[in-house]
């Protein structure tokens, strides 16, 4: 696999730059400021941040609550968000934000992260995270492009005392991982680094209901670095950069049958000899410069960077084209840079002022090289094709279809966040977007938010948002389609309108109440109507995905939460009930067969991730020798079916843990941790392989056993 090596030198280079400014920094450390974080609703910002959350729905987890899940900070990023209410399960490492297919936007301490492309692995590891605050709703004007949810992610800052761990862990399926972090501050200079290097035999959803999956190890490593150096009390410059390498087997399915015709490969491939594989690279920097110019006027200016790549490698013996009719190898890559800028000030009393810009140029390419058999004439077949009998009497045909391109997106915003009164704030604020892709689209996007202090201890929020999101560079399927005519590979519609941008209009509200100091509640209630709704699928036998749309899309739900804290006991738990559907196939038609496409153009469709239930909660009890935790999810199962008119059946799973911490002498601390997975070994199916954009069934991790132990220093 290609991977650009030069913005890593670039990124090296830099972090010796801080290194050698910080050997030459002052010893002024700041004063560490100690904080309690629960999972619950944010007060309003500070007036002189950069970014207002003013109006919309949070979840918090501070780093205790990320070390009470039964793997802690090892836990993957998306098994954290699961955690929090509105967001579904599904396989290949995907979670849905309240009926969305991805649209998550991640930021690192108030700095957007560019997006990488869809793939197995997750780009960023949980341990990078003291405190992680998801928020969705209605955002400020601010928030553009990717809306459907900020996964905000705090790293500890400037202030804390230099320390660190290195964990082991090792557990069923041969999973092992060796991580480690170190943090703290010298003088003006900051830093956070963490690595990890992670190997399993179950790295993808077993296709199959066994125990273990067949031919499907993986092998992924991720590193981070938050480096920053405070040139002044009011000026400090940072740098932000990771990188991820993971590799996976594509695990067999022992179900497959021949789909197109008979072969004449020798040996003829079986289900369980293919040997496909999937390298997924992504790596990111981003600079930037933060002020307090003034006393009522904060700047913050970053400029960034993203390489990102997914290579699916197929069965060197051609087994993909002997079970599905093609057989691909894909490259996706795409590259970005771009210019974010936050500028918040208190212009008048009472109103703070939050403007905002965001330019960023995309190059993106597919290469896709197919084998396939010949039906009949065609531009590439030239007379190679299949007997009358259906059985392969020459060699496949390659074809090459290759294709690329640049896009440009920019967006601008203007808000003002208005204390009407100690108890009330308003956030109003209009947002231009313009993204040039396939289609030269823009839109201009008006949010308003009410925010109500009821009493001491009830808050209400009410808000409308316009919302426009492009589709991702990196997921636009450009197929040829008239290259596979008369072949294994041709689609039924030839029809291929491209992708365009989403445009939708978002009203949320709710309530939170704290009931007393021990326990809280909240309730939010949303929906969305959408235009050119945007959805992604997986299409053919490549496990990789492509964006299109429905013409129109609806989008609602209901959403309750809770937690509590009392001497030794914490708990929360999370209640979702929610509905996704759309109608029209307005782009990538050829990805259909006709009766499908001809169904959803005249039917109102759930999506193939919508969920009517989806419960999660967990609880933990300290001893005076260990803590004990656990954790459940609970979904209503996801569609399956022609057309997504069926469900697949619901599911649970719970999973334990017990830490225990060790005064080991000269070894200093040492945590042990014990975590049992999925305790009752249910076998569920989170897909089957049917349904809208669902090419592969998916089953859930079996009863997994994980050891550890973290030393801290």
């Amino acid at each position: 696999m290609a991977c650009n090596t030069a913005s890593s030198r670039t990124a090296l280079a830099l972090s010796l730059a801080f290194m050698a400014l910080a050997a030459r920094a002052e010893s002024d450390d700041p004063v560490a400021q100690a904080q309690t974080i629960t999972i619950t609703s944010r007060k309003i910002d500070s007036p002189h941040a950069v970014s207002s959350d003013s109006g919309s729905t949070q979840y918090q987890f501070s780093d205790a609550d990320i070390a009470h899940l039964p793997q802690g900070n090892a836990t993957p990023l998306n098994q954290v968000l699961l955690q929090a209410p509105g967001i579904v399960q599904d396989g290949f490492g995907q979670v849905h934000v309240r009926g969305d297919h991805g649209n998550l936007q991640y930021r690192i301490n108030g700095v957007m992260i560019p997006e990488a492309l869809s793939g197995f692995g997750q780009m960023l590891d949980t341990r990078i995270a003291d405190k992680l605050t998801v928020m969705t709703g209605v955002l400020p004007a601010q928030y553009g492009y990717r809306t459907a949810g900020i996964v905000d992610i705090q790293t500890r800052g400037p202030g804390s005392e230099p320390g660190g761990e290195i964990s082991l862990q090792g557990g069923s399926r041969n999973y092992g991982e060796t991580a480690g972090i170190a943090n703290g501050s010298v003088g003006r200079f900051s830093y956070t680094l963490t690595g990890s290097l992670m190997t399993s035999q179950q790295g993808v959803d077993n296709p199959a209901n066994t125990l273990n999956a067949f031919h499907d190890q993986t092998r992924q490593g991720k590193g981070f670095g938050f480096l920053a150096y405070d040139l002044t009390p009011q000026d400090r410059v940072s740098l932000t950069f990771g990188q991820s390498q993971n590799l996976f087997q594509i695990p067999d399915n022992p179900g497959l049958s021949p789909q197109c015709c008979s072969s004449t490969l020798t040996p003829t491939p079986t289900p369980l000899a293919l040997n496909a594989t999937q390298a997924e690279h992504n790596q990111f920097e981003v600079a930037s410069y933060q002020t307090h110019g003034s006393a009522v006027a904060d700047t913050q200016v970053s400029i960034y960077h993203r390489l990102s790549e997914v290579h699916y490698t197929p069965d060197p013996a051609l087994g993909d084209l002997f079970y599905s009719g093609v057989s691909n190898d894909v490259i996706r890559r795409n590259e970005a840079q771009g210019l974010q800028t936050d500028t918040g000030m208190d212009w008048r009393e009472g109103h703070r002022l939050h403007a905002s810009l965001m330019v960023q140029q995309e190059r993106y390419l597919t290469n896709n090289q197919s084998q396939v058999y010949c039906l009949g004439p065609s531009s590439v077949c030239a007379g190679n094709q299949l007997s009358g009998a259906g059985v392969a009497s020459s060699a496949p045909t390659g074809i090459l279809d290759n294709s690329g391109g640049i896009s440009h997106f920019w967006g601008v915003s203007l808000q003002d966040e208005w204390k009407l009164n100690p108890a009330a704030t308003l956030n109003y604020g209009l947002r231009y977007d313009q993204n040039a892709m396939l289609i030269n689209e823009h839109q201009v996007s008006p949010r308003v938010s009410l925010v109500v202090d009821m009493t001491p201890t009830t808050r209400a929020h009410a808000g409308f948002g316009s919302y426009f999101t492009p589709p991702a560079a990196g997921l636009i399927n450009t197929r040829t389609v008239g290259l596979f005519t008369n072949t294994t590979n041709a689609s039924q519609v030839t029809t291929d309108t491209p992708v365009r941008s989403e445009s939708s209009d978002y009203l949320d509200m709710g309530l939170s109440h704290q009931w007393s100091d021990q326990f809280n509640m909240s309730v939010d209630g949303y929906y969305r109507k959408v235009q050119h709704l945007l959805d992604e699928g997986q299409f053919g036998n490549a496990l990789v995905f492509s964006d299109f749309n429905y013409q129109e899309g609806r989008v609602y739900g209901l959403e309750l939460s809770g937690n509590w804290h009392r001497e030794r006991w914490t708990g929360n738990f999370n209640a979702a009930v929610g509905r996704a559907q759309g109608r029209g196939i307005e782009s990538g038609q050829f990805n259909f067969s006709p009766g499908v496409l001809n169904y959803i153009n005249n039917h109102w469709v759930y999506l193939d991730h919508d969920q009517r239930y989806t419960l999660s909660g967990g609880m933990g009890y300290r001893t005076d020798w260990a803590n004990l935790s656990a954790d459940a999810l609970f979904g209503s199962g996801m569609r399956s079916g022609f057309a997504n008119t069926g469900t697949m059946p619901s599911y649970v799973t719970v999973n334990t843990a017990a830490t225990h911490l060790f005064k080991a002498g000269e070894w200093g601390d040492l945590e042990g941790r014990l975590a049992l997975l999925n305790v009752f070994d249910r076998s569920y199916e989170l897909r089957d392989g049917t349904g809208i954009g669902v090419g592969a069934p998916q089953y859930g991790l079996r009863r997994t056993v994980i050891l550890g132990v973290t030393r801290f220093f």
